[in-house]
């Protein structure tokens, strides 16, 4: 418990508050910290910033990182590709329920469909709307 009071310390003084009058981050670091207690050595992490502040979002992918220093095996579903990139060691692009690309963070993040479609920072000349209604037609991943 002292471990995961660390890790959170907001949760030593919410010890007495029931979990349900919690916000959405102190929610998050109590489901978090009672997976820790089991001590675990896969963690599976569903969107974990749902709903969550920036700030509160930037400190949950910053105590994600450290645990996966400890050695914790993390696997994280996150829409935000951007955030869970930086710290993530591989990643997996999904469309539709299948694996359409796969490959190592730093490959991700230079791949410009990844870029223009997932992080928001393709190509210069950005495409019009229109342009983007065709592009989903085409195959984009072989």
């Amino acid at each position: 418990m002292e471990n995961v009071y660390g890790l959170f310390p907001v949760l030593r003084q919410l010890r007495h508050r029931k979990a349900g009058y919690a916000s959405g981050g102190e929610q998050q670091m109590l489901a978090i910290g009672m997976a820790l207690m089991t001590k675990p050595k896969i963690l599976l992490l569903d969107e974990p910033s749902l709903g969550l502040a920036p700030l509160i979002t930037e400190e949950l992918f910053s105590t994600i990182s450290q645990l996966n220093q400890t050695g914790i095996t993390i696997v994280l579903v996150e829409q935000n590709a951007h955030a869970a990139l930086d710290i993530g060691a591989r990643g997996y692009v999904m469309e539709t329920g299948r694996i359409v690309l796969d490959g190592s963070s730093r490959e991700l993040l230079e791949n410009e469909d990844v870029r223009e479609f997932y992080l928001g920072s393709g190509k210069k000349d950005r495409k019009s709307y229109k342009d983007a209604k065709r592009y989903k037609r085409r195959k984009r991943w072989l």
